[in-house]
């Protein structure tokens, strides 16, 4: 069944004005009119028409098609090296932290060594100083010892000094006495023998006379 141009242009998604440009390029005995005098296209008419128009748009489409698929395809290439570059930078990033936390750790290493070696320093001083007051302690036990013994002995000495200076005087006292004694024993002597004999001389005078 003919079609009007208008409908024609309408099922091939075309401007009526394509369809016309086409339809006045036709052979003449492929150009029809109504009754009314309006262009009519036949099938033969169509199938010219449509191998004219669609033609172009199938290069048309696969050319937008292969530039989409170009357009695609360097878009995904571009994709992919922005990617690249992500994962570059990131591996970057990654590899300079693991940089920064080893220096860290070997600073917190170094750090705990430094601790520990003070540590056991102090503990060797520590033990150090105990042996030290130990000894310490000893030695003033030593010494208060010897004091004492000392204090002992000089108190012994005292006593024995004064045991000596008390026997001592005490002898002098007795010696005093003594000596006092012999004197006063003597001076007796001495006054009886005067007693006796001026008694003899006095009988002898009596006897003389008598």
């Amino acid at each position: 069944m003919p079609k009007t141009i208008r409908e024609l242009a309408d099922e091939l998604n075309v401007s009526k004005q394509t369809i016309q440009y086409h339809y006045q390029r036709l052979p003449t005995k492929n150009q029809q009119k109504n009754s009314q005098g309006k262009n009519m296209i036949s099938l033969t008419a169509e199938r010219i028409i449509r191998d004219k128009v669609t033609k172009p748009l199938v290069a048309k489409n696969q050319q937008t098609g292969s530039k989409k698929a170009t357009k695609t395809s360097k878009e995904n290439n571009d994709l992919v090296a922005t990617l690249r570059r992500e994962v570059e930078d990131l591996k970057s990033q990654r590899d300079k932290q693991l940089a920064t936390k080893d220096q860290q750790i070997s600073s917190k290493d170094r750090q705990l060594d430094h601790l520990t070696k003070l540590i056991d320093q102090q503990q060797q001083l520590q033990l150090t100083t105990l042996a030290e007051n130990r000894q310490l302690k000893n030695h003033i036990q030593k010494l208060s010892g010897l004091l004492e013994s000392s204090n002992l002995t000089q108190k012994r000495q005292a006593t024995n000094k004064n045991d000596n200076l008390s026997n001592r005087g005490n002898s002098s006292n007795f010696k005093e006495k003594n000596d006092k004694q012999d004197k006063n024993y003597v001076a007796d002597i001495d006054e009886k023998q005067k007693k006796i004999h001026k008694n003899k001389t006095n009988k002898s005078w009596w006897h003389f006379w008598t």
